[in-house]
């Protein structure tokens, strides 16, 4: 039987509980310290590569470190959340925390760049299971009514890896050396390993079927070719290569074989069943648009800042203070509203117009504008991005029983994580398109050999350009944000339509009245114990 105050089991400490026992706090941290790992890693990397290349050579594979990790972490993403409903949640989510640290371990000890490439898709593979694990875990230990009051927390391991991932990355790197960068996660992950270990106790579980291999085999395919379209289209490869063709042939095809298949199969990887739920699908779509505009944000403003503005590279991390905290007080407000009343419709439509309205004013950025005008707008953009982080999840885990919970935080990561990839091509393409126009109209043959090297130079770079050169790169820059961003702004209005047709369906959990037969009713919860 479960002990309900040390054994912390799924659905059982019922909401009107005014104070959650200790053992669910401890089980929390754990949590938030494995979210930051899968967080924290790519921005300390990041930092570091610059000296990685110049101790192991291979300039050329440079973005195969991070294309490695990218398609690992996107491909396992919804294998790990079927593993978790099918054997349990605790077994797989300590696996991923194992490979995870492993993969770190050997990224540290790479010797050329190919090992690195390698070891760093073995880390991808383990933190394509944390990102999981810890929704789907809060999702089994808190009734969604309750969930909003931890929003907050989850935002704030989000702003503070954004901005102390660049820091941490630059002093570890100066003082330690580059393969502390990967060797720092290896203490955190071990605190994380032996709290979940000793303090989370979740049903075990035998499913009857099989992992279905086919389902596997075709999702890892496609979703990897759509991760290449996207990382080479436009910048290894022309979009009309027939390298990217292809790619996108057999990403169509794998896919469409894995719908048909999921029909089929005994424990399909990801069952339709669950896109039944008119809320689900929003969420799927709304996750996907926050993800395409929050990390082509989060890349091209620091460009901006750098380039334009005159920013460090450690600055520039700052200079992003003013969205990252306006979203993580807008997701703590959030997220109290919801458990106090229950109602959270008014969040997804408030945030498509503030951050449709966000990305508009940051489009207007120019070679004059000031750092506080640029930080007022990428507050309003914030304030959009906390309204609909969280609650995306929220509603999702809120619409499919618990034995889809995995399914469904590992479907909403990955469409998030979709997203991003998406945005940071297609946002990409449209900045790199409009730099090299503007270079070449504004400063000839030089601009254009200057854009060819290198679309984009750092403060201390632009200084020693000649003057015409560097106020051309700088209106270059300008005039390719402003085109990102005006996509964003686009792009956000698809989140206002699709949060129109979201049902407020009471979420499970104290106050929750009972909610009216039909598809989109909310699940009952179901009360398990070890």
């Amino acid at each position: 039987m479960a002990d309900t105050v040390e054994s912390v089991g799924a659905g059982q400490l019922p909401a009107s509980e005014g104070k959650r026992p200790k053992s669910v706090r401890v089980v929390l941290l754990a949590l938030m310290i494995a979210m930051m790992l899968a967080m924290l890693d790519n921005m300390i990397v990041g930092t570091a590569m610059p000296t990685i290349v110049g101790e192991l050579g291979g300039l050329e594979h440079l973005s195969w470190v991070v294309t490695g990790y990218t398609l690992a972490t996107a491909a396992s993403t919804p294998i790990w959340g079927k593993l978790g409903d099918m054997y349990g949640r605790k077994g797989s989510f300590l696996s991923s925390i194992v490979i995870f640290l492993v993969g770190s371990a050997l990224s540290g000890m790479a010797q050329n760049m190919g090992q690195l490439i390698g070891f760093r898709a073995v880390q991808g593979l383990g933190a394509g299971g944390l990102m999981v694990g810890v929704m789907a875990i809060i999702g089994d230990l808190i009734p969604p009514r309750e969930r909003g009051k931890y929003q907050g927390m989850m935002a704030g391991v989000m702003a503070l890896a954004m901005i102390g991932g660049p820091l941490v990355g630059g002093t570890i790197t100066d003082n330690w050396g580059w393969r502390w960068a990967f060797y720092i996660n290896l203490p955190l992950g071990a605190v994380a390993l032996a709290l979940v270990s000793a303090v989370l106790h979740l049903p075990r579980k035998r499913a009857k079927a099989g992992i279905d291999y086919l389902g596997v085999v075709l999702l890892t395919v496609g979703i990897t070719s759509i991760v290449l379209v996207t990382t080479w289209g436009g910048s290894q490869y022309a979009w009309t290569s027939a390298r990217i063709m292809e790619l996108i042939a057999i990403g169509v095809v794998t896919l469409v074989g894995f719908v048909f298949w999921q029909t089929r199969a005994a424990e399909p990887v990801l069952p339709l069943h669950i896109f039944r739920n008119r809320n689900f699908t929003l969420m799927s779509v709304i996750g996907f648009i926050t993800g395409f505009v929050m990390f082509g944000a989060t890349l091209y403003l620091p460009l901006y800042q750098q380039s334009v503005q005159g920013a460090s590279a450690t600055n520039s991390g700052l200079l992003l203070l003013p969205m990252l905290g306006a979203m993580l007080v807008t997701s703590m407000v959030a997220g109290r509203v919801t458990t106090n009343s229950g109602r959270y419709k008014a969040f997804p439509i408030v945030g498509g117009v503030l951050m449709a309205v966000g990305l508009y004013l940051l489009s207007t950025m120019g070679t004059g504008t000031t750092r506080l005008t640029s930080g007022v707008y990428m507050a309003v953009l914030g304030l959009g991005m906390g309204c609909l982080m969280q609650i995306t999840m929220l509603v999702a885990q809120n619409s499919v029983e618990m034995k889809d919970m995995g399914v469904a935080s590992s479907s909403t990561t990955l469409f998030r994580t979709l997203g991003s990839s998406f945005g940071v091509a297609i946002m990409g393409a449209l900045f790199n398109d409009r730099v090299k126009h503007v270079m070449a109209e504004r400063a000839g043959a030089a601009g254009k050999h200057m854009t060819e090297k290198s679309a984009a130079l750092d403060a201390k770079s632009l200084q020693k350009l000649p003057p015409v050169i560097r106020e051309a790169y700088q209106h270059a820059v300008s005039a390719g944000t402003h085109s990102a961003f005006v996509l964003g702004a686009a792009v956000a209005v698809l989140v206002l339509v699709a949060a129109v047709f979201v049902k407020e369906v009471p979420l499970r959990g104290a106050g929750a009245k009972p909610s009216p037969e039909g598809e989109d009713a909310a699940p009952p919860v179901l009360v398990e114990a070890v």
